[in-house]
């Protein structure tokens, strides 16, 4: 039986709803940034309790590469229409049509970085001044600089040097026109801490995270799912694993996890032992040693 701080989880709670208010109290166009990954759906869980019973008072955005899980598209749809929250989708193959994003080629492609096109796009489009991210401090070294209330200039970058102060809880949205905040509920949050909370709270997750049977190539030690986006290199052919997915993104780029947990118990017990960080099996964070932090000057999530 696995057992866990509730008040911690409860304080960790408390926080991020608190955050989530502060959000809609101090900006006039805000939206709930949703991938599908356990994250963004605890961060959804926690804004739709920080305005219960009314309804959210944003929408939530979905940036699709094109290149995602069947599952995780499958998952969000029956979500959106379960819950009656207003979704909007930017298409990266959008970006890519009308010149604005370039479709990288060969073995190693990927849309990662062109979603930071398409973001940047929907945000102007829409004249969001304020976007919520699930991302956590734990995760990266460059998620770690993040304050809360993360500044973005008018051209959507990020400057890890200028970074307000938050001190006592107090948190600075004011910007000039053109500019918008990025802001991170989840910062204080672990990742045992998510799969915690999401089994205390019984939150539905998409069946990604479980352990399941799937065709993978073995690509410089992380293994990556059978999908029509990944071009093959000569000795690369598939096999099946039992695997499941700790971080879910791309499926040309997120790497599959070697398990047999099928619980949400066996999930924080692999997780409490576990040496590899959550996104070791991310190709694209492999790219360069600060790959991360180099996306998010450019306006990466």
């Amino acid at each position: 039986m696995i057992s866990y701080n509730v008040t911690h989880l409860k304080e960790l709670e408390a926080e991020s709803i608190y955050v989530i208010r502060e959000v809609a109290a101090q900006f006039e166009r805000p939206v709930l940034l949703f991938s599908g990954g356990k994250d963004s759906i605890t961060m959804l869980h926690l804004a739709r309790k920080a305005f219960f019973p009314a309804s959210l008072p944003f929408p939530i955005l979905h940036i699709d590469t094109g290149h995602n899980f069947p599952e995780t598209i499958a998952y969000r749809d029956e979500m959106v229409e379960r819950l009656g929250i207003k979704l909007l989708v930017g298409y990266v193959q959008d970006s890519i049509d009308k010149g604005t994003a370039i479709e990288e080629k060969g073995p190693e492609a990927s849309r990662i970085r062109l979603q930071t096109v398409t973001l940047l796009e929907m945000l102007e489009s829409y004249k969001f001044d304020a976007a919520l991210g699930g991302a956590r401090r734990d995760e990266e070294k460059a998620r770690a600089k993040e304050r809360f209330f993360s500044h973005r200039d008018d051209f959507g970058q990020w400057d890890p040097k200028n970074q307000r102060p938050e001190l006592w809880n107090l948190f600075n949205g004011r910007k000039h026109q053109g500019e918008h905040f990025r802001v991170f509920p989840l910062s204080n949050w672990t990742e045992m801490d998510i799969w915690q909370y999401i089994m205390h709270e019984k939150i539905d997750i998409p069946s990604l995270y479980f352990s399941h049977q799937r065709p993978c190539i073995d690509r410089d030690g992380i293994l990556l799912a059978e999908c029509p986006f990944l071009q093959l290199r000569e000795t690369e052919k598939y096999e099946t694993y039992t695997v499941r997915f700790r971080t879910i993104g791309d499926m040309t780029s997120t790497g599959a996890t070697l398990s047999d947990a099928s619980t949400l118990e066996q999930i924080i017990e692999e997780v409490a032992s576990a040496r590899v960080t959550e996104r070791g099996g991310r190709a694209d964070d492999r790219r360069s040693e600060a790959s991360m932090e180099e996306r998010k000057k450019e306006g990466y999530f």
